[in-house]
């Protein structure tokens, strides 16, 4: 852990310690109503979203920075990208549609490389067909982007279909009919999980975080407590507060050599939490992660990314249900990891 993560984590368990009431730091302003265009009002304050970078056609920064975005991950922010693109361009290059169609999509998997470079995993959607419904067979659509905008696909079948190619390096597909479209490589075609590398020219790319996340406490590997209180942790959950972790290495055994993997750190909120009243014990069950082997920028290559579910422990213990998406086996793991803990 650097010295700059030391004292933000510092700050944290000081500062923030002393606003740990359900309504306190919030930022929210009170309930107004707002006019739609077709003049109906809603009710309720002011979007809790904001645009920390913003980058053109061209993937350059228009406003905000990428040391606007890391600061805010590195707070615990949820991520939403939004991009617009045109139905003949991206979505069927045959039809004559050149209606724009606007994106915002939910990365709820966020990643912290070195302390300075920001990936999202979207980790909840089935591939959509646009304008009319699902894609033809049922997978997950593991979209990642980087904060460069570079994008990448992960697309493990649930349907158990057999396999018809090898894993490995494949052939670029063409694109030729997709101008905007620019494919780096592709993995495992025609197996179970195919993946690739590419970057799209959205019109637009907005990175938007929710920043209202607080960090109330944090232990290292071995369950040491390095800042906040697990009495906080333990009095603001049972109050009805979302719970959220950031996990020090999670993917470092995805690597050759896990003692000198790339420092990251992978956020994931959780859903059910448990506390253990006497042996104040804390732990969570996550919704499900991407895991991707950790590089910059952040990239699906043969073998180097799973998914699952974990159980974080406040001592530092993470049990892990994890999938191979190349056969939809289940393996149980656990490993140890620096965990900080976050409410909102």
């Amino acid at each position: 852990m650097n010295s700059e993560r030391r004292r933000l984590m510092k700050h944290a368990g000081t500062v923030a310690m002393a606003a740990l009431s359900p309504l306190a730091a919030t930022g929210k302003d009170s309930p107004a109503s707002s006019p739609l265009a077709n003049g109906t009002k809603i009710e309720g304050g002011k979007s809790n979203w904001r645009n920390a970078l913003v980058l053109d056609r061209e993937r350059q920064v228009v406003s905000g920075g990428t040391d606007a975005l890391a600061a805010a991950i590195r707070r615990g922010a949820d991520l939403r990208i939004y991009t617009e693109f045109r139905h003949s361009e991206h979505i069927d290059t045959k039809s004559t549609n050149r209606e724009l169609i606007k994106e915002v999509a939910d990365f709820r998997i966020t990643y912290l490389l070195e302390d300075r470079w920001v990936a999202g995993v979207i980790n909840l959607r089935q591939p959509i067909e646009l304008p009319n419904g699902f894609g033809p067979r049922p997978s997950m659509s593991f979209f990642l982007y980087n904060q460069n905008a570079d994008q990448a696909i992960a697309r493990p079948y649930l349907d158990g279909g057999p396999a018809t190619g090898t894993m490995g390096p494949a052939p670029l597909e063409d694109h030729s009919d997709m101008p905007k479209y620019h494919q780096f490589d592709a993995w495992d075609t025609g197996t179970n999980a195919p993946s690739s590398n590419f970057a799209y020219d959205f019109e637009i790319y907005k990175f938007m975080v929710c920043d209202d996340w607080q960090e109330v406490y944090a232990c290292d590997a071995d369950g040491k407590a390095l800042s906040g209180s697990m009495d906080a942790l333990a009095e603001e959950f049972a109050q009805g507060r979302e719970v959220k972790v950031g996990i020090g290495g999670l993917c470092a055994d995805m690597t050759a050599d896990a003692a000198h993997a790339m420092p990251h750190e992978v956020f994931v909120q959780c859903g059910s939490c448990y506390f253990y009243t006497e042996r104040k014990q804390f732990m969570a069950a996550s919704q499900p992660v991407v895991r991707v082997r950790p590089a910059i920028p952040l990239r699906y290559k043969s073998k180097e990314w799973d998914f699952g579910w974990l159980m974080p422990r406040s001592d530092g213990h993470v049990a892990r249900w994890l999938l191979d998406p190349y056969t939809l086996k289940f393996n149980r793991s656990e490993s140890r990891h620096a965990i900080r803990w976050f409410v909102r």
